[in-house]
């Protein structure tokens, strides 16, 4: 059950009891005060018609001396000069009775008390209508009071969401809107401001990662000229090996920086898929089988697609074995090797910079699959890793349509 439907049953259970409360109780104090108002009322008859009965010795106006009919009860307490009255529910109705000892002799009393008792009931049937009136009212203002609440709550969740998607202009507290200040809107400024520290941090982050990449540019670039200059052997090999693997994480550290930005932006063409992982992926892994069952063209960034097909051959390359099956069917691409598979960690939490997909005696440092993934986002792409029942490792590229291109 969702928190509106809570919040509206909780309010129309609570409408409902106290409607039910206060009708028990106005019907308890009512019938209370109509039996002691009778009782009052029927002893001071009874007093009346005593006072005659000694003056004229007869009975008047309905009393009756010594009447069988008189509870056996109200006869014992009705002694000389004492007044006694009760009621009671007979088969032939509910009468209060009134009795008073004179003489040895009971002077008796009865009234129908039925009046009384339609009059309670009018008032309990108008008790129930305001009962049930109360709790549809109650249950109303609790849907409206859990549609709103909720309502606010959804639109919360799905700013809080584009929060985590990346969008650094989205705010909770202006996505959920009102001036109250209840504890929603607390909730909502307290994700503003949690989504707004983190931020500010990634952004250092990002600045702090690219100010070095972008320092080490120089140095490596007259380390690379003076590698050059080396006489031939084996230690320069080993050297110019280093630097050009020095020089290739500092370009990937870069461009990780630029897409953590999330300000990159594809340069679309049109693009006959078929052929062009045919001619791309041939050049990276001339061993690769390409199969095309689907050729389509699709609105793409052709660089950013190269990029994403040479890092996931290149990892199947280095981490799995031949062979290396790549497949075109329509806007999915397939990258299927051979080897043990992707990680667990990998397969969970997705690609995570400088932290390697296999033997971690294996080369690479870890940041071709997070780019991977990065420009798949940049393309409006869906990259996925998975391990078939087949063995191996499988990545799965579904291009969008044009229309879902950012």
């Amino acid at each position: 059950m969702s928190l509106r439907w809570k919040i509206s049953a909780a309010v129309a259970v609570v409408s409902v009891l106290v409607a039910v409360a206060l009708s028990l109780s106005v019907h308890l104090a009512y019938a209370r005060r109509q039996a002691d108002d009778a009782h009052r009322l029927q002893a001071e008859r009874i007093r009346l018609l005593l006072r005659e009965y000694h003056r004229g010795g007869q009975t008047v106006f309905g009393s009756r001396l010594d009447d069988p009919a008189v509870p056996a009860d109200l006869r014992a307490a009705a002694r000389d000069g004492v007044v006694a009255t009760a009621l009671r529910r007979t088969r032939e109705g509910t009468f209060v009775w009134a009795a008073a000892g004179t003489g040895g002799h009971v002077l008796s009393l009865r009234s129908d008390y039925g009046p009384s008792l339609a009059d309670l009931a009018a008032l309990d049937r108008v008790l129930v209508l305001g009962s049930a009136g109360a709790g549809v009212g109650g249950t109303l203002a609790g849907i409206a009071v859990g549609a709103r609440l909720s309502r606010r709550l959804r639109r919360a969740a799905a700013a809080a969401r584009h929060v985590s998607a990346g969008d650094p202009t989205v705010r909770v507290g202006a996505e959920i809107g009102g001036r109250s200040h209840d504890e929603a809107a607390e909730l909502a400024h307290a994700v503003d401001a949690m989504a707004e520290a983190l931020q500010g941090r990634l952004e250092a982050e990002r600045r702090v990662t690219a100010d070095i990449a972008h320092e080490l540019r120089t140095p490596l670039t007259g380390l690379t000229t003076a590698a050059e200059l080396l006489p031939p052997g084996r230690m320069t090999d080993i050297v110019q090996d280093r630097v050009k693997a020095l020089r290739a994480l500092t370009e990937d550290v870069l461009e990780v920086a630029r897409l953590d930005t999330a300000t990159e932006r594809p340069a679309l063409s049109d693009v006959a898929l078929g052929d062009f992982v045919t001619r791309r992926a041939t050049a990276f892994v001339p061993d690769a089988q390409v199969r095309v069952r689907t050729g389509t063209v699709v609105a793409t960034d052709p660089r950013r697609l190269e990029r994403i097909l040479a890092n996931l051959l290149t990892n199947a390359t280095r981490h799995g074995r031949p062979p290396i099956t790549v497949v075109v069917d329509g806007l999915r691409v397939t990258v299927h090797d051979h080897g043990p598979g992707f990680p667990d960690h990998l397969l969970r939490d997705g690609p995570m910079r400088f932290r390697k997909g296999g033997d971690p005696a294996a080369a690479g440092h870890g940041l071709g699959l997070t780019i991977a993934a990065g420009q798949a986002a940049v393309l409006g792409a869906r990259l996925t890793f998975t391990n078939p029942p087949e063995g191996g490792a499988l990545a799965t590229l579904d291009l969008p349509v044009a229309s879902d291109v950012p």
